[in-house]
């Protein structure tokens, strides 16, 4: 048995289901004898919902992925260098690119069925950050392999400096940079690094104040529905009372009826008596 050929099929199935399907191929693997691919395949982890649907996304859009993985290659690149050139212009993509591609995972998860709350948005979108920031979390996530989401990456902290590439000897070789400018650089890079992730925050707090104007809606609706039920309960309520009302007066006019009737089958038996009385007697 093919144990990455497996790791395949269950790593696109929902969480819900992966379980199951992984315990049914250590099953299979033991029957055929494979004592090693059943031990590989039980060693598999089961995924997080975010971590799933952030598979799901490289799995199923390989072209937005590579080029996500190249702007996580360009910024990795700048902050090891500290390249302020290089990181505000892989910046000015980041915040942007993530918040369509958690869209983009949380659209696909749907697709197969499976609901995506505002938490799970929240983590699919710190999984890309993730991504972005450490390469072994990048090659992970490009295998559709990822099983939790990563800590959360605040500046590239993950990301070591290094000394600026050495530049080929020159006739004149350019001047040394002095440490205020190298201070300079940083501070710069730092302040980019900042603003993107205010504009992440931004981002952010918009979601939540959609999310809030959405409950607000449901929350009107659901108060104005229950003032239309209230008055149709009383509406019924009046019916009802209106219906006993009625119901009441009805059986008075039957039972008035009934006496009617029986003081009217006594009247007609009197006379029919009074007849047959008077039929009996003989001429004068």
């Amino acid at each position: 048995m093919d144990v990455e050929e497996v790791a395949d099929a269950l790593y696109v199935l929902k969480p819900a289901d992966f379980v199951a399907a992984r315990d049914a191929y250590v099953a299979q693997a033991r029957e055929a004898g494979d004592k090693g691919a059943a031990k590989a395949i039980a060693a598999l982890r089961r995924p997080t919902v975010a971590a799933w649907a952030a598979n799901v996304l490289a799995l199923r859009r390989p072209e937005e992925a590579q080029r996500f993985l190249e702007i996580g290659e360009s910024l990795r690149e700048a902050h090891r260098t500290l390249d302020a050139e290089q990181l505000r212009a892989a910046s000015r993509q980041r915040n942007q690119l993530v918040a369509a591609l958690t869209r983009t995972a949380a659209d696909l998860a749907r697709d197969e069925g499976q609901t995506v709350g505002d938490p799970v948005l929240h983590e699919i979108e710190q999984a890309l950050r993730g991504v972005l920031a450490d390469p072994d979390v990048a090659e992970t996530w490009a295998r559709g392999r990822l099983v939790k989401v990563p800590g959360a990456a605040v500046d590239f902290t993950a990301v070591a400096p290094t000394s600026p590439p050495t530049r080929p000897k020159r006739a004149e070789p350019p001047p040394a940079r002095s440490k205020h400018d190298k201070a300079l650089e940083r501070a710069r890079a730092a302040a980019t690094a900042a603003e993107d992730e205010a504009r992440g925050l931004e981002q952010e707090l918009d979601r939540a104040r959609a999310g809030r104007r959405e409950a607000d809606a449901q929350e009107a609706a659901a108060t104005e529905r229950v003032t239309v039920l209230r008055e149709e309960l009383e509406q019924a309520r009046r019916a009802e009372r209106e219906a006993k009302g009625a119901a009441a007066s009805a059986r008075k006019r039957e039972k008035t009826a009934q006496n009617a009737l029986a003081e009217a089958r006594k009247a007609a038996e009197s006379a029919v008596r009074a007849a047959q009385t008077l039929g009996e007697r003989p001429e004068e």
